[in-house]
């Protein structure tokens, strides 16, 4: 007997608020135009009265929509579209003038109460429209509960058919087929929509037991009605629709002591079918991935591809344990054990919802790792004070069947308890035990929350998805105060009190500037903007407080304080004014101690900044009304590790063993996988997906030792690093899979280390075509906000921090919880300390930038020098003829840059690239400076250490000073040429001007430049080894160096009393590294 099919209880609408338009064009041939807007989404189109002549046109009008499958909404695109009405115009339109369009998708739509008004810019139709403006829109959606008689009907509230669906309904019945499925669709017409919404047409099939009711999409409404006589009647040929999927139950044999052997080759022949069936060992070569070729329509999601065709499948034999029943002997706490011929796991203490204690339940599902060589399984339920066998259930494996998803789960059955082998010590078996058994592999929806693991904190090791919070920018700007009880009885004539205000919000703390104070309203002026990081829910408040300062000495007076909840705060997504607002300040003896005046608002148009900005993983803004559709999907293969290096003991004997687990970070999403427990090569084979809103983004994989599964709730054991890779998500090739190995690199204080190598398989699904990719490129990196008010780079990484924190802390409270170290070691919380070894990374990576031009300079020299005599005289052909014809030199330009691209593809990295140790300076690293990089601050170390490091930043710092002091000499002789300080100079310089502009004037500018690029050209033997004259000239300009004081003498700095002699700096210099005169 099937269980009726439930109609839907609920209905969706999306709201849209047409606020306003700005700065529309003129399209009625008068000046202005007479705008209405056009709706559309889901096969539903709305429109708005008419402005009369407006370009800044204000509605407020409200349009409403059904959806009709609310799990598809936000991959359906709604098109909003303003046209000038032309029965408002001069009469010369044929057709309403378009003024613009706006493309949203459900992913901007928000719940009811996070609404906020969004300016969208208004869009072309084609590449010759004419078009400009915005519009400003709220949208948002919510679900409607119906009541009993409006489910049955199918029907919402204060809706009904109109004449032609009725008419199409009866058109569709028939007499003569029984109702088998009825599929009722309504919809909702608007009376005001000028052309009808087009449908497609259904095929009416006489011997279908299909019985379709066309219309459009809103509601959908199934009535399951299936008539016995009719299909009893039926014809036997005749296919009947497919309700319920039926599983093979496997039959449960006698317990016995020793384990049957047989059913090896049936459960070979299963293997081999189930292995066939989930692809060959990496990649399905029959069901190839999805490449995605055309431009995305918004419907890009994670479930392109919902195959796990980038890992290997492994087999599990899941077996479900819900509850047992009629258990006649007296237990306390029976517990259930289940064995195969290599694994054995035990679960959790039963629990008793009902009195009577014969009824435990345990409603856990298990994952055994299943191999050929399994061929029994035994399920035993024990009592735990006692061991006293209660009874079990032997299973044949071969009789297990195979399931693979999407199939609907097996079902569970009653089993009855058997007795064990004669001798064990057991009561009298009585009793059923509820449970199922199945074959399946990682891509089970049962496999996330199996128990496959003997840790003693069991939570701790399985795969888990987590989400980061949502995180705004609160902006508090600080206008005035008014009323403060100030007493200035002890300061001078004309001095201001140093009057500062304090804002607190959780951990975060800031303070303003002294304020200014107005002599005539006795009031205190500030107009200084503070910026939070705020998380959701906005259940914090916000503390600001008044205070007083004296002395530097003493602690400021408190003059009053105030309290704001975060959830009263305006929220906004563009530069729009949001208005001020006095708030009364307390505390003290009296209720009211002042006023002060603030602009407080959440930034939604920001993207809050958890990462470093060169690793950075999303760019979108907070606010999901400004998300952009997707560009791709990126879908990531954690198939396994090797090599692992032992994190830990185990035992008496001090084993060394390692359980790692890996974590993956990308946008909003973590995915951590399961900890595979004692194991040096482990294989995780899971695989996740993540949307791509911008390729120029990097995804962070990190492989950790699990130390928290053995630890108490009321113990901190951190878990250790492994390793980590970046991938950086341009780097890949559109649907092209990478299954490549990295190694894990740790550095330490006792330098570097490889930790072993995991193995990655990555794939981008993304559009091809040139036209999409100049699209994605062309757009800005960050969000609109970050340019019209930019955040200073001190105050962007002081938010960082506390960004990082907040995420840190909330993925802290998930079950089971994300390790803070964990978080902070994959956000590099740490990246910007400093240290000389990444001091030595950036200056050699400037090296590695400038190297074409030294490289430039190279060749240039050996054309000069004529070390090849063809390509010297191939340049001086090249030469006349680009100054003959200096149309050429751009397009030879161009033309050069393409070919130096097409020679060096051949050099383009096969596969994406992870950890350079080379660029990292971590393989020649000192000891020292290792230790120096990851000591505490303030500095934990020796003061003979801190004082000998601190001399060689000195020397290091000197050595900086020098390069940018040779830079500031070059550009002030350039200077002095025109500037008279060295007056000679200055006239030989405009003799020479002035004689270069009459030879210029008399010769043409052809000849004058082949004459000067052969002399500089000339053969080495018309040379003279001296320097050039123009150089010699050049080096004998002044600088300001001259002008400078040099406080210290060589001699004083290195003999006097406290300072070291001549030898021992020359000791320290052998010891750093530096070598004089360098």
């Amino acid at each position: 007997m099937t269980t009726p099919f439930q109609p839907p209880s609920s209905v969706r609408r999306v709201i849209v608020q047409v606020v306003e338009a700005r700065d529309l064009l003129p399209k009625d041939g008068q000046g202005s135009s007479s705008p209405y807007v056009m709706a559309e989404f889901d096969g539903q189109r709305k429109r708005t009265t008419t402005r009369f002549k407006e370009l800044n046109p204000v509605w407020n009008e409200t349009l409403e929509f059904i959806v009709s499958d609310p799990d598809e909404m936000e991959f359906q695109v709604m098109e909003i579209e303003v046209y000038n009405d032309k029965k408002y115009g001069n009469g010369s339109g044929r057709k309403n003038q378009f003024l613009g369009k706006v493309k949203l998708y459900g992913t901007h739509f928000a719940k009811r109460g996070d609404e906020t008004l969004v300016f969208f810019a208004l869009e072309r139709k084609s590449v010759f429209s004419w078009i400009r403006g915005e519009i400003g829109l709220k949208i948002y959606y919510y679900d409607e509960f119906m009541n009993q008689d409006q489910t049955h009907t199918g029907l919402p509230p204060q809706q009904n058919l109109t004449e032609q669906d009725q008419r199409t309904k009866t058109k569709t019945k028939s007499n003569t087929e029984p109702p088998a499925v009825n599929v009722e669709v309504e919809e909702e017409i608007d009376s005001e929509v000028p052309e009808p919404v087009e449908h497609s047409e259904v095929e009416e099939d006489s011997q279908s037991p299909f019985e379709i009711e066309e219309s459009a999409p809103p509601v959908v409404n199934l009535n399951l009605n299936l008539n016995q006589n009719h299909l009893r009647d039926q014809d036997q040929d005749q296919p009947l629709p497919e309700i319920l999927e039926t599983h093979c139950i496997p039959k449960s044999k006698k317990m016995k002591a020793a384990r049957a052997g047989g059913g090896g080759a049936a459960a070979r022949e299963r293997a081999r079918n189930l292995k066939r069936s989930n692809g060959d060992d990496k990649i399905d070569h029959h069901h190839p991935p999805p490449v995605m070729t055309g431009k995305p329509a918004g419907n890009i999601s994670e479930r392109v591809a919902p195959r796990d065709d980038l890992v290997e499948p492994m087999q599990y034999l899941f077996v479900r344990v819900l509850k047992a029943r009629g258990i006649n002997a007296p237990c306390e706490s029976p517990y259930v054990k289940i064995r195969t011929s290599r694994r054995f796991v035990r679960s959790k203490p039963a629990s008793f919802h009902r009195p009577n204690k014969g009824s435990p339940e345990w409603h856990q599902v298990f994952a055994l790792e299943h191999n050929n060589a399994d061929t029994t399984l035994e399920i035993s339920l024990w009592d735990s004070p006692t061991e006293k066998f209660l009874g079990g259930v032997c299973f044949d494996l071969s009789d297990v069947p195979v399931r693979d998803p999407p199939n609907t789960p097996l079902a569970s059955q009653w089993y009855h308890l058997e007795a064990g082998a004669p001798g064990q010590k057991s009561v009298k078996v009585s009793g059923d035990i509820q449970l199922s058994v199945w074959i399946g592999t990682q891509s089970d929806e049962a496999f996330p929350e199996a128990w496959n693991s003997d840790a003693p904190y069991v939570a701790h090791t399985r795969p888990k998805v987590y989400q980061s919070p949502k995180l705004w920018y609160l902006r508090v700007n600080i206008i005035e105060a008014q009323d403060l009880k100030v007493v200035a009885s002890n300061l001078p004539p004309l001095t201001t009190p140093d009057i500062r205000i304090k804002v607190q919000l959780g951990f975060q703390s800031a303070r303003t500037r002294p304020g200014s104070m107005n002599q005539h309203s006795l009031s205190f002026h500030w107009n200084e903007d503070l910026m939070f990081v705020a998380g959701e829910p906005l259940e914090d408040s916000m503390v600001l407080v008044v205070e007083k300062y004296t002395t530097p000495s003493k602690e400021p007076t408190p003059l009053g304080h105030t309290l704001v909840q975060l959830s009263s705060i305006e929220r906004r997504v563009d530069e729009r004014r949001v208005a001020s607002k006095w708030f009364a300040l307390e505390g003290g003896g009296s209720s009211y101690r002042g006023r002060v005046l603030l602009r407080l608002c959440l930034e939604g148009g920001y993207h809050v900044l958890d990462e470093a900005a060169h690793v950075c993983s999303d760019f979108r803004p907070t606010a999901k009304q400004l998300w952009t559709p997707p560009v791709g999907i990126l879908e990531l293969g954690i198939v396994g590790a090797r090599g692992l290096l032992p994190m830990k003991t185990k035992g008496t004997k001090g084993k060394g063993s390692t359980d790692a687990y890996c974590v993956a970070k990308y946008g909003k999403k973590w995915v951590r996988t399961r900890t595979i427990t004692d194991n040096f090569d482990p294989r995780w084979n899971e695989q996740y997906t993540w949307q791509v809103f911008d390729p120029c983004t990097v995804i962070t994989i990190g492989v950790f030792d699990n130390w928290r599964m053995f630890a108490d709730v009321s113990e901190e054991k951190p878990d250790l690093r492994i390793g980590k890779v970046r991938i950086r998500v341009s780097t890949l090739e559109a649907n092209k899979i990478y299954t490549n190995p990295y190694p894990l690199m740790v550095l330490s204080r006792t330098g570097l280390k490889k930790m072993g190598e995991i193995e990655l398989a990555v794939r981008f699904s993304c559009p091809t075509l040139l036209p999409d990719t100049c699209r994605i490129y062309g757009q800005p990196l960050l969000p609109r906000m970050h340019y019209l008010r930019p955040i200073g780079v001190a105050q962007q990484e002081a938010l960082r921090g506390a960004a990082t924190r907040m995420v840190a802390q909330w993925l802290a409270r998930s079950e089971p919880p994300l390790g803070k170290e964990v978080v902070h070691y994959m956000l590099d919380s740490d990246s910007n300390n400093w240290s000389m070894r990444k001091s030595k990374v950036h200056w050699f990576r400037i090296i590695g930038v400038i190297a074409w031009a030294v490289g430039l300079t190279k060749s240039l020299d050996n054309i000069k020098g004529w070390r090849n005599p063809l390509t010297t005289i191939f340049f001086h052909s090249m030469y006349i003829v680009l100054v003959w014809y200096p149309d050429l030199i751009i397009p030879t330009g161009f033309l050069y840059m393409v070919l130096i691209g097409i020679w060096c593809k051949r050099f383009k990295p096969r596969i994406p690239g992870g950890m350079d140790t080379r660029l990292s300076q971590a393989e020649a690293v000192d000891p020292d400076e290792l230790d120096e990089e990851f000591d505490t601050i303030p500095s934990s170390k020796p003061a003979d250490v801190v004082r000998m490091r601190y001399d060689r930043l000195r020397m290091v710092a000197a050595r900086v000073q020098k390069v940018l002091g040779d830079v500031a000499t070059q550009g002030e002789r350039v200077q002095a040429l025109v500037s008279w300080r060295d007056p000679k100079a200055t006239k030989l310089f405009i003799g020479v001007c002035l004689g270069m502009t009459l030879i210029l004037f008399v010769v043409p500018t052809k000849m004058v430049a082949v004459a000067l690029g052969f002399y500089y050209l000339r053969h080495p033997m018309f040379r003279d080894p001296m320097p050039p004259a123009r150089l010699n000239f050049f080096r004998r300009l002044p600088s300001l160096s001259d002008r400078r004081e040099n406080l210290n003498s060589g001699s004083e700095r290195w003999v006097g009393k406290g300072v070291r002699q001549r030898s021992d700096y020359l000791a320290f210099e052998k010891v750093v590294g530096i070598k004089e005169g360098k």
